[in-house]
Parts: structure tokens; C-alpha cells; sequence
């Protein structure tokens, strides 16, 4: 246990002096539609980087993904925050991500092919190595997170931040070729506990390599300080949790991208 916490802190440290993070925003496509990708990498790192894929919360694409995308290039990764609505599609309000956001639940197809289209375009980089890439993703992109792994998609591992568990089929889980992280809110009332029951009952009968993180005194959105600090709301910020589960997601990652696979 104790190298994993340092791994981390190791890769950070080997980085070059003379680091950059230099960042893009660009076009891509699913079909016939344009996407909005962003990206950052350190651009003195030398060779192949392992990449992680972040996708957004129901809102859409935007500055909170973007600094995820930062933070990973400071740690040695290339961070693509990638657009799953389609370019300049983004919620107005609550109201308006509950539809966006629900209609990719229901067409799980259409929601994988969009995941995948940015899985393609993150492997076909000549900084990245298509070997070992995962994905990430915060509440409505922890679902999508775990849909892509679901696909069968060749990715090392899958890490859901407060997201939801369910899916249309349980038996696409023996799909799953990579690890399975999932960090969750013990209190989140929108992922209650029989959806964690069922999600855990998925992953055994499938034989997944996977572990559960549940956070004390957490709710929905735990890691996302504009959501205010009340959770009576249901959706709240808890620093703590916050924290601990970016060190696990940076545990997890130094474990799964230490070797090719």
C-alpha cells in the first residue's frame, strides 16, 4: 500500500525541469456530428504518455473538466476533457441537463458512441500510447465512464467520480476488459443502496477486477465546489472526500499505467 501512495508523488517529481502544460481546443467527430474536445500534456515530456479521457457532469463540456485535463498533464498523463453533448450544446440550467443528460441514458448506443469517439481520437495522438488509456468522469460522466468499459472498449481502467451505477444490461459487465474504480458519496440519495448492491453484484458475476470507495458524510457532487456545502440539498462539496478520492483515482492510475498491458 505504501508505494502506491508515492508512486504518484514520484511521477510528478521525474517530470522535466523545464515542463510546460501546453493545452488545445479542437474539433472532433462522432458520425456526422462536431464535438468539442480540450486537451493539455506536458510538451518537454518525451515518448508515449498514458491518457485519460474526462467526462463532464450533466451541465456539459466546460472549465471544470478543463482543469482536470491541467492537473493530470502536471502529473506526467495527457488529459483530454471530451464533449459528449456535441459543440456548443451545454445546459442553461438544472432542468434543461436533466433532459440532455437523460436522453444519453437512454440511448446507451448513442452515449457509447460518443465516449468512443474520443477514446479514438486520444489513441490516434503521437504523444499518447494507445496501450494505456483510461477514463474518468463526474456524475453523469462517471455513467458514461463506466458504459465505456461496459462496451468492451480496449482501455487499462474506468474511474467514476459520484456517478451513477445502473445500466440498461448487467451482463455487458463480462465486456469489461480493464480495472474498475468507482468513488462514491455514502449519502449521495440519488444512487441509493440498491443500485450500489446491484452494481456490486454486476462486477462479482462478471469476475471485474474492481473496487468501491464510499465517502463518510459525502452526498451527490461531492467534488465540485459550486454546489455549496448544504447536504440537505442532496448534491454538496465535501472537501475531504473531495480530496481522498483524487488521491485514490491517482493511486489506481500510477497501478494500472505502470506497465503496458
Amino acid at each position: 500500500m505504501r508505494t502506491n501512495f508515492i508512486l504518484p508523488l514520484v511521477l510528478a517529481m521525474t517530470l522535466p525541469a523545464s515542463a510546460a502544460i501546453k493545452t488545445e481546443t479542437f474539433d472532433y467527430k462522432e458520425g456526422e456530428t462536431t464535438l468539442e474536445g480540450f486537451i493539455a500534456y506536458d510538451d518537454a515530456a518525451k515518448g508515449k504518455l498514458p491518457g485519460v479521457l474526462i467526462v463532464h457532469d450533466w451541465m456539459g463540456a466546460g472549465e471544470f473538466t478543463q482543469e482536470q485535463a491541467r492537473k493530470l498533464a502536471a502529473l506526467g498523463y495527457v488529459g483530454f476533457a471530451v464533449d459528449i453533448y456535441g459543440k456548443g450544446v451545454r445546459a442553461k440550467d438544472a432542468g434543461e441537463a436533466g433532459k440532455l443528460a437523460g436522453s444519453f441514458k437512454k440511448n446507451l448506443p448513442l452515449m457509447r458512441a460518443r465516449i468512443r469517439a474520443a477514446l479514438d481520437t486520444l489513441a490516434k495522438r503521437s504523444n499518447v500510447d494507445p496501450a494505456r488509456i483510461a477514463v474518468m468522469g463526474y456524475c453523469f460522466g462517471g455513467t458514461v465512464s463506466l458504459e465505456l468499459a461496459r462496451s468492451g472498449a480496449p482501455i487499462a481502467g474506468a474511474v467514476s467520480f459520484h456517478g451513477g451505477l445502473s445500466t440498461a444490461d448487467a451482463g455487458d459487465a463480462k465486456n469489461i476488459k480493464g480495472k474498475i474504480l468507482v468513488l462514491h458519496g455514502a449519502d449521495d440519495p440519488y444512487v441509493p443502496a440498491a443500485e450500489v448492491q446491484a452494481f456490486q453484484e454486476e462486477m462479482r458475476a462478471a469476475k471485474v477486477d474492481w473496487q468501491m470507495v464510499s465517502y463518510g458524510n459525502a452526498v451527490h457532487a461531492f467534488t465540485n465546489p459550486k454546489m455549496g456545502t448544504d447536504n440537505s440539498k442532496g448534491a454538496a462539496y465535501e472537501e475531504r472526500a473531495a480530496r481522498r478520492s483524487w488521491v485514490a483515482m491517482q493511486n489506481f492510475f500510477s497501478e494500472i499505467f505502470a506497465t503496458k498491458r
